[in-house]
């Protein structure tokens, strides 16, 4: 699809609205509102698009005070399914809740959009209802991993948007990456790293090491540090602060991570109350086992965000209770606060020019 296009100047967006998809999670619209409610509660600016079935949104919003006035609701009956294939919500999905939620977010009614539904037909009807900006080939997933750093986050992508990446796909990756970093973790010059099975620099596939070329090339134009090669056990590490690898690779990275964390939590309640003794134990550590459990807990981290667009899309998980619905709020909040999506399309326009000519010099042509 072509990048290529011509669009209508869109009016300027309330940077405290927050578009969102009431009906795509698997714990339906009740988890959504309720994850409102959280956010709302710590932060009495955020307002509110909710798409979905107005009775039940209705019968739902109208029983917590703290959205009394602060949310307005779109009327989509239908709803996209987990199972649903991209394509058929790409051709019959007009009247779906997130259909919806994309067109507040292309109208200019809000800079942001969150959803819990289907990943693969929530980026392709963002690419058709936003389109892609001028320059990117593929759009990207990004998540924040916690990490040994300052900030306390490491920026990976790609986490799931596209199996496939070449070097100029990795390139585009490191500098959306660079953007996110400095405007979600207020880094000025991000480091950048690709994840690799080792750190030597002949090691990996062709496109790792042609990847290796061009961003090392582009560091001045993007504006960020290159390390080079990392490894698995270096993305929770304070050697680099944005992960750049393919959707398939970052995608089982990140299921891993979270599984991993979600087993942690559960060994340390065995562990704990096993015996009368570890849970006078427990009882003891009860503060340092929260501040633990809200670290590695993956509900607080929630919302990965579509890099690449013309407005800025934050899919939540799922499975996402109240707590990561929150999250995902939260995250939607800052980077509209910050206006992210004018910033990182800034970025790329200033980017693509003395980029381009870098990737013809390394790698001998034009694409």
């Amino acid at each position: 699809m072509s990048t290529q296009h011509c669009q209508e100047p869109r009016a300027e967006a309330p940077r405290t609205v927050i578009s969102v998809d009431a009906m795509g999670g698997d714990r339906g619209p009740a988890a959504v509102v309720a994850g409102l409610v959280k956010a709302a509660t710590k932060n009495p600016e955020i307002r509110f698009i909710l798409h979905g079935r107005r009775a039940e949104l209705e019968q739902l919003v109208s029983r917590r005070r703290v959205l009394a006035g602060r949310v307005d609701i779109r009327d989509a009956a239908d709803v996209v399914t987990m199972e649903a294939k991209p394509s058929q919500v790409m051709r019959h999905g007009q009247a779906t809740s997130m259909w919806s939620a994309l067109d507040s977010v292309r109208n200019g009614e809000a800079p942001v959009c969150v959803s819990c539904g289907n990943t693969g037909a929530l980026m392709l009807l963002s690419i058709v209802r936003l389109r892609k900006l001028p320059g990117v080939n593929r759009p990207a997933i990004a998540c924040l991993w916690p990490s040994r750093n300052p900030h306390g986050f490491n920026v990976m992508l790609d986490v799931g948007a596209d199996v496939r990446a070449d070097e100029h796909d990795l390139l585009q990756y490191a500098l959306m990456g660079s953007s996110y970093a400095r405007n979600g973790l207020g880094l000025n010059r991000p480091r950048v790293g690709i994840l690799n099975v080792g750190t030597e620099e002949n090691k990996g596939r062709a496109e790792l090491k042609a990847a290796h070329d061009l961003i090392e090339a582009s560091c001045a134009a993007g504006q960020f540090d290159f390390v080079g090669f990392v490894e698995g056990g270096d993305i929770p590490s304070d050697k680099v602060d944005v992960i750049v690898t393919d959707g398939f690779t970052g995608n089982v990275a990140l299921k891993t991570g979270e599984g991993t964390a979600r087993l942690v939590g559960d060994f340390l309640r065995e562990a704990f109350s096993a015996t009368p003794l570890s849970r006078v134990a427990a009882l003891l550590a009860l503060t340092s086992l929260r501040r633990l459990k809200k670290r590695i807990d993956p509900r607080r981290v929630n919302g990965g965000v579509f890099l690449g667009l013309n407005g800025t899309v934050v899919k939540s998980h799922g499975s996402s209770d109240a707590t990561g619905v929150a999250a995902a709020v939260k995250l939607a909040w800052e980077l509209a606060q910050s206006g992210f999506t004018e910033r990182l399309a800034a970025r790329v326009a200033t980017a693509s020019g003395p980029v381009h000519e870098m990737v013809k010099d390394v790698a001998g042509g034009e694409r």
